[in-house]
């Protein structure tokens, strides 16, 4: 008798999302097992504990993933979950700390299009301020348009912290061959100025760029927020935005809203964890596999 479809599902946080298990359930897994409050350390453990519990033919119907609050811890246990593999004893597994890797896919694959459709350019050159790019969405979301070519600034509220994410993400995520740089809210005044995307990613229910500043920017072309809670993260823009010119812009530029990104992350996350039952081979994925399969949902929509 075939085995049944198990997705064991790992988060430090003390409570596992439960997003992310109807995702689970809705793409296919059967079963979706939580474990709470996992200490890192416990990875490799529990990772063993999996692959050995089940014939490597069943093993293809088993699969771990990693949720949590810390995009470099979540990595991290990625990687470990990896080096613990000893084929044929393998699964898929897949990181998604807080749906930031996919709701950044989302995002940046959204303003892209934009870019495209609206502009004729993409990222290659182009001046992306992530405000409150701090968090796990701002740090991937910041990774994938530098890594597609734009010059990236992480905008918080300290400095120091600014510097330490931007380090983090030219190191750790980018492997060194990108180079975000720092800024605080103070600096945004002169920055928009030669803005070209703006990114909102901080917290919900505040507002990162103001009218005026929008009206400052000439040649500012997409702006995205990923929160849907108001007000805005950017003024005047919509949740439902997907392309709709912002008020006040002197140079046309459009707005995403959280609405529009969150149905390509819905796609992305569901066809990944799909790819995880369908794959014969082990998957694993984060968020530059979630980006491809983003830019996929994107061009399938066309």
């Amino acid at each position: 008798m075939e085995k049944p479809y198990i997705l064991h599902m790992l988060t430090t946080a003390k409570n596992l999302s439960p997003f992310d298990v109807n995702m689970a359930v809705d793409a296919g897994w059967i079963s979706a097992i939580p474990y709470i409050n996992v200490e890192p350390s416990e990875t490799k453990g529990l990772v063993q504990d999996v692959i050995f519990s089940r014939s490597p033919k069943g093993l293809q119907n088993t699969g771990i993933f990693i949720g949590g609050r810390d995009s470099k811890q979540a990595m991290d246990m990625l990687k470990t979950a990896k080096n613990t593999m000893l084929p044929p004893f393998a699964v898929s597994v897949f990181a998604d700390p807080s749906g930031a890797f996919t709701t950044a896919a989302g995002m940046v694959t959204a303003v892209e299009e934009q870019l495209k459709q609206k502009f004729n350019t993409s990222f290659a050159g182009k001046n992306l301020l992530a405000l409150g790019g701090t968090g796990p969405v701002g740090q991937a979301a910041s990774v994938l348009a530098a890594q597609a070519g734009a010059n990236v600034t992480i905008i918080g509220r300290q400095l120091d912290k600014a510097e330490r994410i931007a380090e983090l993400c030219n190191v750790e995520f980018g492997e060194g061959k990108i180079a975000i740089k720092a800024a605080t809210n103070s600096d945004l005044t002169e920055l928009i100025k030669t803005a070209d995307v703006v990114f909102a990613t901080g917290a919900a229910g505040i507002e990162l760029l103001s009218s005026e500043q929008i009206a400052s920017a000439p040649q500012l072309k997409v702006v995205a927020d990923v929160n849907a809670v108001p007000p805005s993260g950017i003024a005047g823009l919509d949740p439902f935005d997907n392309g709709q010119e912002i008020a006040n812009s002197p140079s046309g530029a459009v707005a995403v809203g959280a609405l529009a990104i969150g149905n390509v992350k819905y796609q992305t996350q569901n066809r990944l964890l799909k790819k995880m039952i369908n794959s014969e081979e082990p998957l694993f994925l984060h968020f530059e596999h979630a980006f491809e399969v983003a830019r996929e949902v994107i061009n399938s929509s066309k």
